[in-house]
């Protein structure tokens, strides 16, 4: 389970639901939250609560830029060194955002040369076109070079993210297949198709959730699949846990679990 889908709460009580629940171990998103940046904090409260992680998502959205450092192969770098010193076998990165040239121009090599001298998985994440400010309500674009398919460049290993796939307009099973044996990591989450990241629980949107996990089941995916979705309008802590649960049944249950 992701840190994410228990937002705003911190990352420590992201660690504790999933313990509660029976989760297998942690995504950290690193952002705003101190805990999610302080390494021997983590490392506390993953012995604390016997949770795993078992991956890090590093700070490449708009709102975590100066997380770490302004510079985005600071970044990287440390987000690789933090799952070192975790234990974690991935991280996930967002591929560069269009105005981020000398990064994006290096992009490829760096994820390599970080993979190749640490050994942990860094799985490129497709994304969604957005809406331009003062568009028009169908007007689209991309604010990642050179698009938001990873598999345009082409990488080692890549994340799949549901949510993005319906914002994006795209066919999720078809994406799999095109990054093959690199699919390394999923972000199980559901959306209506709705140009907006929505992070539902699986199985109330119309991506083809349970086909997915029937896939890699069938494929004897070795990788990791996270549970990203959004609970911050959960009006009270019972209605939380339910759609966390609820997330967890289903997974396991179309993975053959």
């Amino acid at each position: 389970m992701s840190t994410a889908s228990v937002w705003p709460l911190r990352a420590g009580a992201g660690f504790e639901l999933a313990a509660d629940l029976g989760y297998d171990g942690v995504e950290v998103m690193v952002w705003a939250d101190s805990v999610s940046q302080d390494v021997a904090a983590l490392r506390r409260i993953s012995r604390g609560t016997g949770m795993p992680v078992l991956s890090i998502h590093s700070p490449s959205l708009l709102i975590t830029q100066r997380v770490w450092s302004p510079d985005p192969v600071v970044r990287l770098r440390r987000t690789v060194d933090a799952a070192v010193e975790l234990g974690a076998p991935t991280v996930v990165v967002h591929p560069p955002f269009r105005w981020q040239r000398r990064y994006g121009d290096g992009f490829a090599d760096l994820v390599a040369e970080l993979e190749e001298s640490s050994g942990v998985r860094v799985a490129v994440e497709n994304m969604f076109k957005v809406r331009p400010p003062g568009g028009r309500r169908d007007a689209r674009v991309s604010a990642f070079r050179p698009s938001i398919d990873p598999t345009d460049v082409g990488y080692r290993s890549y994340t799949l993210d549901l949510s993005h796939t319906a914002a994006a307009g795209m066919d999720a099973m078809e994406l799999a297949r095109r990054m093959g044996d690199g699919l390394t990591h999923v972000h199980l989450a559901d959306g209506t198709g709705l140009p907006k990241d929505e992070h539902l629980v699986p199985g109330r949107g119309t991506q083809p959730c349970a086909e997915l996990l029937e896939y890699l089941a069938g494929r004897e995916f070795a990788g990791q699949v996270v549970l990203e979705v959004n609970t911050r309008r959960a009006p009270e802590r019972a209605r939380r846990l339910k759609d966390l649960a609820e997330a967890l049944l289903f997974a396991r249950f179309h993975l053959g679990q």
